[in-house]
């Protein structure tokens, strides 16, 4: 989903009705409240985004596409997924074709990435051992994503699996690659006074959730919380997408792991977002009230590039490159894909549709950054390729 600005996103959609599914969220959210009735914004965020059966990405409904919440640069054009693709397999021959390798990508969404990457991917099942990992929990929207993509991979011939961890099977080789999921990891939201930062949550007025803010209850894990900000200050960190990074540095032998999202370093979200980049999103528009309608909505932030590679570089993971989408494509073999499919266009319409689509992937994703990491071992090997 392209990040629009947040200090400028157009007209609002007016709050749904409340539904069962908020009602149920609600009562989830308040169960997990503390003594005095604050829920932290994080363990409202888990809940209303994934809580089991009632939570956003617990629906039957795809948020993917035009029909959905959002779209994703896989939905823009194969021509990303593609590119993705080239880039695993120049890891994969930097690492040696005759190793097994595993490609796991983190969040699966609808398979639209998987399908394109797998179907390029086919000429390498001749080679070593190749497997597909999607990690995901299993859901309702989810378990048709996944017979499209293993049926995919059957006809790819490698073999496609559906895990809950990165890892869940233990140490592995290969490439991670985590596409629009750190910004959809719950935050902490918290507020300097100009004495001290404050938690931000939520907590239940009149039968509805309403904003609340409480003492600093918790350690903030990580790198420590910026200083000399103005009072009003809204810095929001994930310690779910900083342990997911950490999770994959324990695991990555050899290989790469890549992130693909939107987000800035810290110093300019502090400049350009002092109150915070946390949105919500309903048929591709903004949804006024986060709270109004939770289970029902979109919710992310943008991703705190500084926290993430710094957390990343303690783990143990070398940094190869950290750059903006538009870079990362470009140097990943995206002119040479452009070309051979403006070929293969078939007419000046399609030719059209496919520069379009291009330009949108490379100028309309300005917001996104790519940071890519090698596991140690590796690092002499993958440093060449950038």
């Amino acid at each position: 989903m392209p990040a629009p600005d947040v200090a400028a996103r157009g007209p609002s959609v007016p709050d749904p009705d409340t539904s069962e599914r908020t009602h149920a969220v609600v009562g989830r959210v308040i169960a997990r409240a503390e003594s005095d009735g604050f829920v932290p914004f994080d363990r409202f965020m888990e809940v209303a985004l994934y809580g089991e059966g009632v939570g956003y990405y617990a629906r039957r409904e795809s948020p993917f596409g035009p029909p959905g919440d959002y779209y994703t640069a896989a939905h823009v054009h194969p021509l990303f997924a593609r590119t993705i693709a080239s880039r695993v397999q120049a890891v994969r021959q930097a690492l040696g074709r005759e190793r097994p390798f595993r490609v796991a990508e983190l969040g699966g969404g609808d398979g639209s990435l998987a399908v394109t990457v797998l179907e390029a991917l086919a000429p390498e099942a001749d080679r070593a051992p190749l497997e597909y990992l999607i990690v995901e929990l299993p859901s309702a929207v989810r378990a048709p994503a996944m017979e499209r993509v293993e049926r995919v991979g059957r006809s790819a011939r490698i073999p496609v699996r559906l895990a809950a961890s990165v890892g869940a099977d233990g140490p592995f080789e290969g490439f991670v690659l985590a596409n629009e999921l750190l910004d959809a990891q719950p935050v902490r939201r918290l507020r300097w006074t100009g004495r001290e930062w404050r938690e931000l949550g939520v907590r239940l007025e009149d039968g509805h959730l309403a904003p609340a803010d409480a003492d600093l209850r918790r350690p903030v894990p990580g790198p420590p919380l910026p200083a000399n900000v103005e009072a009003g200050t809204i810095v929001e960190v994930s310690p779910t997408a900083e342990a997911l990074v950490r999770e994959v540095a324990d695991h990555l032998t050899r290989g790469a792991f890549a992130a693909i999202d939107y987000g800035m370093e810290e110093s300019e979200l502090l400049a350009g977002h002092p109150t915070g980049t946390l949105a919500s999103f309903r048929h591709h528009r903004v949804v006024a009230d986060p709270l109004s309608a939770p289970g029902s909505c979109d919710l992310s932030a943008f991703v705190n590039f500084s926290r993430v590679r710094e957390v990343a570089g303690r783990a143990g993971l070398k940094e190869l490159r950290y750059r903006s989408q538009a870079e990362a494509l470009g140097d990943w073999g995206f002119p040479e894909l452009l070309a051979d499919a403006v070929r293969r266009a078939g007419s000046p319409e399609a030719e059209v549709r496919t520069r379009l689509a291009a330009k949108n992937l490379l100028f309309g994703f300005d917001r996104f950054r790519v940071v890519e990491w090698a596991a140690a071992a590796s690092e002499d090997a993958l440093r060449r390729l950038t």
